[in-house]
């Protein structure tokens, strides 16, 4: 949610998971944001976006998908991903988080 307006559309969707190294269509981002639009609104909310990642969470990637992931955030390949690491993928990605957030979010 780059805008910070609630939703998520499919222009950030696509940013997200380019970041994580997938490249999917603008129709295969419509119909993943289709399959839990609950409200028909063309956009992703906050409890629609909770059932999407709970879906996701069920197939579980296969671990080389999550070791891809993974090795996006941990640019230093050391195994670990620091809140430095962790601070230049959101902001490559156009989130502008504070030092807080980022110690939040690897606490």
């Amino acid at each position: 949610d780059k805008d910070g307006d609630g939703q998520i559309t499919t222009k950030e969707l696509g940013t997200v998971m380019r970041s994580l190294g997938q490249n999917p269509s603008e129709s295969e981002l419509q119909d993943m944001i289709n399959e839990v639009d609950a409200d028909n609104n063309g956009t992703i909310d906050f409890p629609e976006f909770l059932t999407m990642m709970a879906r996701k969470m069920k197939d579980t990637d296969s671990e080389e998908e999550i070791r891809e992931a993974f090795k996006v955030f941990d640019r230093d390949n050391n195994g670990f991903i620091s809140a430095a690491e962790l601070r230049h993928v959101m902001t490559s990605i156009g989130e502008k988080l504070t030092d807080e957030e980022v110690d939040e979010m690897i606490r």
